[in-house]
């Protein structure tokens, strides 16, 4: 019995030291962020921005979009001249959402993807120009990761150079 009893307690104080550990991982520092009640108060939860030590935010946003802005539904024709431009800002998800772009979204003619391909054709109904102008639709058209600037001025040639001069549309 004396030997069950070493057994528990030896298990107790492991058991003791590898959550000490573990706690020491999620929370390295004095104040452990998961147990500070006041990091829940509504206080804190009204101001994103709002630093938790009470020290001046460093980021200020320059851009309050109203809910109304952010949700907005866009109506995007496919089989007019409607150009969706994937701008890859990098460390962002841009990948993966590209990826959703030629393979998810639910359109009347969505993209062709083909295994061992990276492009994927995204051709209009009836039609052989893209609607979506993007690394997996395109390519590298605009180089690896094109910025605003450098899209702004490469999309337009890189679209109409593949239409006659009568069918580009007005931009």
């Amino acid at each position: 019995m004396e030997d069950r009893s070493h057994k528990v307690l030896l298990a107790l104080v492991m058991l003791f030291l590898f959550a000490v550990i573990v706690l020491q991982y999620v929370c390295p520092g004095t104040e452990c962020q998961l147990l500070r009640l006041r990091a829940l108060s509504p206080a804190a939860a009204a101001d994103p921005y709002r630093a938790e030590d009470e020290t001046p935010a460093r980021f200020v946003p320059r851009f309050n979009f109203s809910a109304e802005d952010l949700l907005r539904r866009v109506d995007f024709n496919i089989k007019g001249d409607d150009l969706i431009v994937f701008l890859h800002i990098q460390k962002t998800g841009g990948t993966t959402f590209g990826r959703h772009l030629v393979r998810n979204i639910q359109l009347e003619q969505p993209c062709e993807c083909r295994a061992g391909q990276k492009k994927c054709t995204c051709h209009r109904p009836g039609k052989r120009e893209t609607w979506l102008f993007s690394r997996f639709s395109t390519g590298w058209s605009c180089g690896l990761h094109a910025d605003w600037t450098e899209l702004t001025n490469c999309v337009p040639s890189v679209v109409d150079s593949k239409k006659e001069v009568r069918l580009r549309p007005s931009r």
